[in-house]
């Protein structure tokens, strides 16, 4: 006996989403399958949450720290909820839809059990979608990878930091510092 998906469209995942079908389902669409979310272990919540609100603060009237909310990739029939968003700001305009790429500045993802996905699927999903920069804070061995320069379906340029301090390339005069992530 064959196994049979179905592939869900953007439309029809947000009509799941606003029929309520979804409540409180750990879920997000890639590339067009619904796909359970890992749940968040204490450091990967307390971490995540805490450098959230450390770049609210360097980043304050210049961009959105959203957490752990979507993003859509139409491209791609997808619709991650990567841990941390920095979008452009532009509140009104985000009642209207998630952002879109090219309102993504960039994107972090903490991951412990789901490094494997994070730094696979995820990452070629976003360098596919032209994400220009992509961080993830990898709990297994306290380091953040830095993915930059998105080319088809990977990134051009890669960093592995323990320590120091990024500059993200929509702000090259902020200094992010990999401590205050981990």
């Amino acid at each position: 006996m064959a196994l049979m998906t179905k592939t869900w469209t953007l439309a029809e995942y947000h009509r799941l989403v606003d029929e309520g079908i979804l409540d409180d389902q750990p879920v997000e669409l890639l590339k067009g399958e619904i796909v359970v979310m890992a749940p968040e272990g204490e450091p990967h919540a307390s971490m995540s949450s805490y450098a959230g609100e450390y770049l609210v603060g360097l980043l304050w009237e210049r961009a959105h720290v959203r957490q752990a909310k979507p993003i859509t990739l139409p491209e791609t029939s997808s619709e991650p909820e990567p841990d941390l968003a920095i979008v452009k700001r532009s509140p009104q305009q985000y009642r209207d839809h998630h952002p879109f790429p090219e309102e993504v500045l960039w994107l972090i993802e903490y991951a412990n059990t789901s490094l494997p996905k994070d730094i696979d699927e995820k990452k070629r999903l976003y360098a596919e979608a032209g994400i220009a920069e992509y961080w993830v804070a990898n709990l297994r061995d306290m380091t953040v990878l830095v993915f930059r320069d998105p080319e088809a379906a990977t990134f051009r340029t890669e960093h592995v930091l323990a320590s120091g301090a990024i500059r993200p390339l929509a702000f090259p005069d902020i200094a992010v510092s990999v401590s205050r992530l981990l």
